[in-house]
């Protein structure tokens, strides 16, 4: 049997090559990322659009929605957001001849807006992305859902493509920002020896990762501590029969703590240090529905299922989102009825 690391690479190489083609035919360049923008969605896109500077074209970022108030401290001044400014992004995806598309395997992750922008495109169109089940619309696709983020993807691209050599500090650091952010800080099993050899190319390159660490995790507002130290304190419900835990947060009691967006989204990662935990769901009601977070442990405790099944949602075995156009009272009860289904009863 050959090596696996060996195959993946020449495999890798061979589309890596054709998307560097891509990128040097190319004349009007559109990264895009799915909507509700994360570390590693902000992270691929500036790390692909930096890169693709450095190899003497241009590009644009379009995406759904801002950045988390706790990515502020990176440079996502490029970034042309759809909700602010839905005429640039229309004119931007319109003359497109590539569009990135990151992070997402399907159209509809771009929100109803540039979902239908996505879809009337002509133009050639490239997935980079690690989830699963990815839709067959791009022209070339890179899915490998066993790699930690689209982050660790865009490291393969800039190394397989030749241009190692082009990796520096502006490149690195959201890249190292993406792989921190989509693996709770290198924890969960989604990383793999592979990961830190990409890991060890970002820091060679200058990245001050400790930089990182401290620009995302001590900017802490004291309204966002006080959220959650309410939600750990009045709304978290633990159902010990199956070691599962919930926290819902209605839009009054996010108002009451001056709720930014992103400063719930340490708690479920919380709820699951919890010892003999095996799922964390956390859920607030904006924009009129319920947006729900799934968080797990282990092969066993697979949570998209239930987030694919009952609440129009998806993504990893062990970290998944959804949504329920169901009132607060209404999305718990059907959560209590439904954990015992998907997780068994504790012996």
């Amino acid at each position: 049997m050959p090596d696996y690391w060996q195959w993946h690479k020449t495999k890798s190489m061979n589309i890596y090559k054709e998307i560097e083609a891509e990128i040097q035919a190319a004349a009007h360049i559109v990264i895009t990322a799915h909507k509700s923008a994360d570390g590693d969605s902000i992270g691929s896109s500036l790390g692909l659009l930096h890169f693709i500077e450095k190899l003497g074209k241009k590009a644009v970022v379009c995406h759904p929605d801002k950045a988390p108030d706790f990515l502020y401290w990176l440079d996502t001044s490029s970034i042309i957001v759809m909700e602010e400014d839905p005429e640039e992004v229309t004119a931007q995806m319109k003359k497109a001849d590539l569009i990135f598309c990151l992070d997402y395997n399907a159209t509809y992750r771009l929100g109803p807006d540039m979902q239908t922008l996505l879809e009337e495109a002509t133009c050639k169109k490239i997935m980079i992305d690690h989830h699963l089940d990815p839709e067959d619309f791009p022209t070339l696709t890179v899915s490998e859902t066993t790699t930690s983020s689209t982050s660790e993807l865009i490291v393969d691209l800039i190394e397989q493509s030749g241009h190692l050599n082009l990796l520096d500090e502006k490149i690195g650091t959201p890249l190292y920002l993406g792989i921190l952010t989509d693996t709770g800080s290198f924890k969960f099993s989604s990383v793999k020896p592979r990961t830190h050899e990409v890991l060890a190319k970002i820091l060679t390159a200058g990245v001050e990762h400790y930089l990182i660490h401290e620009k995302l995790n001590d900017n802490n507002t004291e309204s966002r501590l006080r959220l959650q130290g309410y939600a750990m304190s009045e709304k978290l419900e633990v159902l010990y029969d199956h070691n599962v835990a919930i926290i819902s947060l209605s839009k009054e009691e996010l108002a009451k703590y001056n709720y930014r967006k992103g400063d719930t989204d340490s708690l479920a990662n919380l709820v699951l240090s919890i010892k003999g935990m095996k799922a964390a769901i956390v859920f607030t009601e904006r924009d009129g529905i319920m947006k729900i977070s799934f968080r797990s442990k282990g092969a066993e405790n697979p949570v998209n299922v239930l987030a694919k099944e009952h609440f129009n949602g998806g993504g990893h075995a062990n970290a998944s989102g959804g949504m329920s156009d169901l009132t607060v009272v209404e999305t718990l009860e059907k959560l209590r009825e439904l954990i015992p289904q998907y997780f068994l009863k504790k012996e």
